[in-house]
């Protein structure tokens, strides 16, 4: 075994590793693996590695990041994020998984990082570890990794016909690229971090206004929720593993409220006014990603569908 630098050209290699060993509950496309393992600009290359055999066969990779965008957001500097670590189930049992670990945990730290998460990074796949893979769970945690919370994506099949909220003191529509300004002001202001960083990102890659549902009130941007389909202008994380389905899948969230508009029931009814515009295009099933509110979006008919561990080390 051997590990090599981090590179492009052995993306069909890495995507049919992939698939190989993890298409029944998450298939991966070859577009959705160069997005987010090799454009993002957070990819800690010198943690980022491959692992071939003795014919230069590809039978594992490890991806790290580490915060290394160019904007004003403010993120932690001090996280650094596994993507993923995978081994080919026929050369596992020999170190290899162990070593691809060791090496991007000594370039993480390396590069500043105080603190390890698995999964969670800019441009994730997953949450945490799904729970399909127990037993990976337990082998990170024979390295120092611990459970800090379960999360949840979540699914509505939608066998019924969701109705547009007409009887609220909000009003409710798809922005318009001429309201980007406003929604990324808002965002600054009462969602900083991670889902202002997303949304800027949505722009600057063509995105046009129809992925996200505004509410107002008195002309004024209150709340939003995110929705995406097959025609956004990326492949976001709540259609990541749309392949599984036969039917048309959508994806909501995330979603806030300004604090000084809460508990009124314009959440609910954001994700309502969601719901009704992705049926309009003709969504049948709708996911929810990366979520804790089972019981808030229980009330619209979604169950849980996939669980996820987020795991830490501290260094």
């Amino acid at each position: 075994m051997k590990l090599i630098p981090w590179n492009r050209d052995c993306v069909d290699e890495l995507v049919s590793l992939w698939n190989k060993e993890l298409s029944t509950h998450f298939p991966m496309r070859k577009e959705l693996f160069i997005q987010n393992s090799f454009a993002d600009v957070n990819i800690l290359e010198q943690g980022s590695l491959i692992a071939v055999d003795s014919n230069g066969k590809v039978i594992g990779f490890v991806v790290s990041k580490m915060w290394r965008e160019n904007t004003q957001v403010v993120m932690d500097s001090k996280r650094g994020w596994i993507q993923v670590l995978l081994v080919d189930s026929e050369h596992r049992g020999h170190g290899i998984g162990t070593s691809l670990l060791e090496h991007a945990e000594a370039a993480l730290k390396e590069n500043g990082a105080e603190v390890l998460q698995l999964a969670g990074d800019p441009f994730h796949y997953f949450s945490g570890i799904p729970d399909e893979y127990l037993e990976v769970q337990q082998w990170f945690e024979k390295f120092g990794y611990f459970n800090k919370i379960d999360t949840f994506d979540l699914i509505n099949n939608m066998s019924k016909k969701y109705p547009f909220p007409d009887d609220s003191s909000a009003t409710f529509s798809i922005l318009s690229i001429e309201e980007k300004e406003e929604l990324l002001s808002f965002l600054g202001r009462c969602f900083p971090g991670r889902w202002e960083y997303e949304t800027i990102k949505y722009f600057e890659m063509g995105g046009t206004g129809r992925e996200f549902v505004v509410a107002k009130k008195n002309g004024n941007i209150i709340g939003f929720c995110r929705i995406n389909d097959a025609l956004s202008p990326s492949i976001a994380q709540n259609v990541y593993w749309s392949p599984l389905f036969e039917q048309e899948v959508g994806g909501i969230g995330p979603l806030g409220i300004d604090p000084n508009e809460r508990k009124q029931g314009y959440g609910l009814e954001v994700v309502e006014a969601a719901m009704a515009y992705l049926q309009g295009r003709e969504i049948e099933t709708i996911i929810i990603d990366w979520t804790i509110l089972v019981e808030f979006y229980g009330k619209l008919d979604f169950t849980p569908w996939k669980k996820y561990g987020i795991y830490l080390k501290e260094l």
